[in-house]
């Protein structure tokens, strides 16, 4: 019987250059901006078939881990989820993955995927994946060399050499070539280069075996993290302490660009990292005009323009090539061919210390999620959703009371001593200090309005006495 091979998904970039709707408080990854499923869900997705590929293993850090088990059970998908206790980049992560599936079969064959990323034919990719299979099989570390369709400035190219023999559409590696400029990459893709998609399949010995030749010192630090592991509400905890102390780099400058043992797959299989609002603009299906756009948008003499609003209606005239992005709390309006600017940009708004860089409006948690919906001196209005079995932490307050109103569903509140029901257009008042807790017992989300009044009104000012999902103050 064949081997499986075991899909290992990163799962921790920021995808600053989506912003606003991809933000470190819940990056690209998770957003649903082609469709009905996020990236990390078609990623999930793609590596479905069980005789083909075993349960996924998720690499995420502890900020997402709720987020990826809720999109894991959006589509009825199970995985391993793996923590990291710090961001140290790809290598550590992939050796992480390498060690743990290591334990259990030396010579697993691991195919290592961004979560970010687009495969628009799933099944070519599968193809690839074999093709793939078979060059790691003699000890190769495979990347998934895509063919260009256009001169691209934010990929790396690859260079292909001899044919590996024994193994169609795979051959040697000659070099790896920085982000060249168009310029540069129309040469590159005239002499047969391919993008490097980040994207790579080996067995775990053979990658562990670099890795400790050319990062000894990380590569004990990462055996380390995986040994004194621990898991909690199911997920696995790297040890902090030893995992810290690997040197953070990536897969790339740590073992592809030294070892001897790379191959590329020549791939075409609709590849894309989503890197930018183009890339976004050419996956979406265009008008006549060459129009992309996702909400309520009405376009006229409009051309070669993205626009997107999930809830405010948008009116474009005249314009060409422009990116709008409508969120509730920010607005981005960019040159289309301007992506690689855009990270430029958010360091800015992060330099002038606007919160809106990094956070959404709407914040997402275990339970559910809230959004602030108008503010104050001393008072704060927020929509809260408390999904079906989702209850929030007991827990009081030193600066701040709360009343609630149900305007959907059933909620059981407990205010000190006192639980009960609240049912549509009914509310109550949670005075200062007085330990509470809301849920939902019922079968569709609870909604409800808070008003929050009082001297401080702080997401820190939360003390919490129980959790389910044992989290720290504040958090």
């Amino acid at each position: 019987m064949a081997k499986l091979i075991h899909p290992v998904i990163l799962c921790g970039g920021a995808g600053t250059r989506l912003w606003p709707a991809s933000r470190d408080s819940r990056p690209k990854q998770f957003l649903k901006l082609l469709g009905p499923f996020s990236t990390l869900q078609e990623t999930v997705r793609r590596v479905s078939d069980p005789a083909i590929f075993a349960k996924p293993l998720i690499i995420t850090n502890y900020d997402y881990r709720f987020l990826v088990r809720e999109q894991l059970e959006e589509i009825g998908a199970d995985a391993k989820i793996v923590l990291e206790p710090a961001r140290r980049d790809s290598a550590p992560a992939i050796a992480a993955a390498a060690e743990l599936l290591a334990a259990g079969e030396p010579g697993a064959f691991i195919l290592m995927l961004a979560a970010d990323h687009v495969v628009t034919a799933p099944e070519r990719f599968v193809e690839s994946c074999k093709v793939a299979k078979m060059a790691a099989e003699a000890g190769r570390i495979v990347t998934f060399g895509c063919v260009p369709d256009w001169p691209a400035t934010g990929y790396g190219y690859i260079k292909p050499g001899a044919a590996l023999g024994g193994v169609k559409d795979a051959s040697e590696v000659e070099k790896f070539v920085e982000k060249p400029d168009e310029k540069a990459a129309t040469r590159y893709i005239a002499e047969g280069y391919l993008w490097n998609s980040g994207n790579f399949l080996f067995k775990a010995d053979t990658f562990l075996g670099e890795y400790a030749a050319f990062e000894p010192e990380s590569a004990k630090a990462v055996q380390a993290a995986v040994k004194n592991a621990a898991t909690d509400l199911g997920f696995i905890l790297l040890d902090e302490k030893p995992f810290k102390a690997a040197v953070q780099k990536s897969i790339d400058y740590a073992v592809m660009e030294k070892t001897r043992h790379v191959a590329v797959v020549r791939a075409d299989f609709g590849w894309s990292d989503l890197g930018g609002w183009h890339a976004v603009w050419s996956h979406t299906a265009r008008d006549a005009d060459g129009n992309a756009h996702r909400g309520k948008v009405v376009m006229l003499d409009t051309g070669d323009c993205y626009i997107a609003s999930d809830n405010k209606l948008v009116a474009a005239l005249g314009v060409k090539n422009l990116v709008a992005v409508i969120e509730d709390d920010a607005v981005l309006i960019a040159d289309r061919t301007r992506a690689e600017d855009l990270r430029k940009l958010v360091e800015e708004l992060r330099k002038q210390g606007h919160a809106e860089a990094n956070n959404h409006a709407r914040v997402h948690r275990p339970w559910g999620n809230y959004q602030s919906l108008d503010r104050g001196d001393r008072y704060q209005v927020k929509r809260i959703i408390v999904k079906p079995g989702g209850r929030l932490s007991l827990q009081k307050h030193r600066h701040r009371a709360e009343h609630w109103v149900v305007v959907r569903g059933t909620a059981r509140v407990t205010i000190g001593e006192e639980v009960r029901d609240l049912h549509e257009n009914e509310s109550v008042f949670v005075p200062l200090g007085c330990k509470h807790r809301l849920e939902n017992l019922g079968k569709i989300p609870l909604e409800l309005i808070e008003v929050q009044t009082g001297s401080y009104l702080g997401e820190d000012d939360i003390v919490r006495i129980e959790d389910d999902y044992r989290r720290k103050d504040g958090e």
